[in-house]
């Protein structure tokens, strides 16, 4: 543990849930928390920790000034995988194994004579094992909800689901059947739904799923928290967010994170991006080389799988397409196996594609040549996509993905929808159509709308700067109270 010379300092603990597109935006809240003084203890998976060792290198996960990693156990067996665990195994481990280890770390941290005392909790929203360990140290426990408050209010509904008797579903051929189709007209805040939109655990025939259960459990388990915070900005989801308010703890909107953060002082904390994967910074000197608004950006996020057969028939509406495209492909994106793409594909498409492991998403999205963005609309994607203004393709993968597709394509009008069963003419039309039609044209201007809104939440005395000020305040209040 590294010694601190600022003792009066306050101290916030931070516990993502272990995986990329969580810990970006806990480490975006920690390097905001940081530039306003408080002492930051980050607290990964010793997994997690090694990879962002070999992505990193060991000097930069060693600590900052008045900040420090540390590592807790989320139970599954040793490995050095360089991808992402299993969602269903990771979640059912966490719920089974890591109060008792965290409670044990926090203990250390409370009883440490070099630390500044413990002012809070920030844990994942998925993560509530921390609520009963804050409690046991009577330490206030925040929540950072890393996904839509759409796909909040979804998780908040799976209780209802049952027990209305809609889901489990009773046999495998539900989707035959249409009744994804079921309209779902009772949600507060949440018009015109249908089931298909509802985070996709519910598309189950097993009542003891475990991803049904930890997502069902967790959701309500936030509501026991001292309070939430949403990264996202009341304009883009306010209908759902009045709606969760009368159920809530206080509530914090501090979005988009990553605009957010553009504006603090450059320090070593605030530079440092927690990619698990190691970015490949060529694609940026090849889009360097495109026309403006030319590229498709392709990224399935750090989890979606994609079978054999689906992943050739993107390849070929993207080659089928004409367009130039940046192409993220993770080692472990195919099922079962390494991604293999055609040979013949490579040899069609090598003067206007760039095929690459992992990238600054952040950056490819602003850059002036991206036109359009492949994407499995995950929450941090959608939110950089918003902030940079581009449209997007989406074609969700699973959990409130499909909650936010749907949001992305009618409620917000700045994407186009990919059929679950991808088809190489589906996408190279969808290609065209937003590269080259009026729909294209519509699309884009809803985005660089939306782009204008966010930006205006995030500048000085914008409504996420105001809620960022609010919840430091109320947290250094609570420190002065206890002192």
């Amino acid at each position: 543990m590294m010694k601190n010379s600022s003792p009066g300092k306050p101290h916030a603990v931070l516990v993502p849930f272990p995986t990329q597109g969580h810990i970006i935006p806990m480490m975006q809240l920690a390097s905001l928390l940081h530039t306003r003084g408080f002492f930051i203890t980050f607290v990964n998976t010793e997994f997690n920790h090694r990879r962002l060792i070999r992505s990193k290198g060991r000097e930069w996960v060693k600590g900052f000034k008045d900040f420090q990693f540390e590592t807790i156990t989320e139970g599954l067996p040793p490995s050095d995988r360089d991808a992402t665990q299993d969602p269903a195994a990771l979640s059912d481990s966490i719920r089974k194994n890591c109060y008792p280890v965290f409670r044990d770390l926090l203990g250390k941290l409370v009883r440490s004579v070099e630390l500044p005392r413990v002012s809070c909790i920030i844990s994942d929203g998925v993560m509530s094992f921390a609520i009963k360990a804050g409690d046991e140290f009577g330490i206030d426990v925040v929540q950072l909800w890393t996904a839509s408050a759409c796909g909040f209010m979804g998780y908040l509904q799976y209780a209802e689901l049952i027990k209305r008797g809609i889901i489990p579903f009773k046999d495998e051929n539900f989707v035959e059947k249409g009744l994804l189709d079921t309209q779902i007209d009772w949600i507060p805040g949440m018009r015109n739904m249908r089931l298909k939109d509802m985070p996709s655990f519910v598309r189950t025939t097993d009542i003891k799923d475990v991803l049904l259960n930890y997502m069902r459990d967790e959701a309500e388990n936030c509501l026991k928290a001292s309070a939430i915070i949403f990264n996202n900005f009341p304009d883009l989801e306010h209908e759902v967010l009045d709606a969760i308010t009368p159920l809530s703890p206080p509530i914090y909107t501090i979005g988009p994170l990553n605009l957010l953060c553009k504006d603090i002082p450059s320090s070593p904390v605030n530079s440092f991006r927690p990619s698990l994967w190691k970015d490949d910074r060529a694609c940026l000197e090849w889009l360097d080389k495109q026309k403006e608004n030319s590229v498709i950006y392709v990224n399935y996020g750090s989890v979606t799988l994609i079978s054999e057969q689906h992943l050739k028939e993107f390849a070929w509406g993207l080659a089928n397409s004409k367009h130039p495209f940046l192409w993220i492909v993770r080692p472990d994106v195919a099922m079962g196996e390494s991604p293999i793409l055609p040979k013949n594909f490579l040899e069609e498409t090598k003067d206007r594609c760039f095929l690459t492991s992992w990238c600054p998403q952040d950056e490819v999205l602003s850059h002036p040549s991206v036109g359009i963005f492949l994407s499995h609309c995950g929450w941090n994607s959608t939110l950089e996509s918003i902030s940079a203004g581009v449209p997007m393709l989406c074609w969700p993968f699973f959990a409130e993905q499909q909650t936010n597709c749907r949001y992305v394509c009618m409620e917000w009008e700045m994407g186009l929808e990919v059929g679950h069963d991808v088809k190489r003419d589906e996408i190279e039309l969808l290609v065209k159509k937003a590269m080259e039609g009026e729909k294209g044209k519509e699309v884009k201007a809803k985005a660089l709308e939306w782009k204008r809104k966010a930006i205006d939440a995030t500048r000085e005395r914008g409504s996420s700067c105001r809620d960022f000020d609010r919840l430091v305040t109320d947290i250094l209040g609570k420190e002065e109270k206890l002192l």
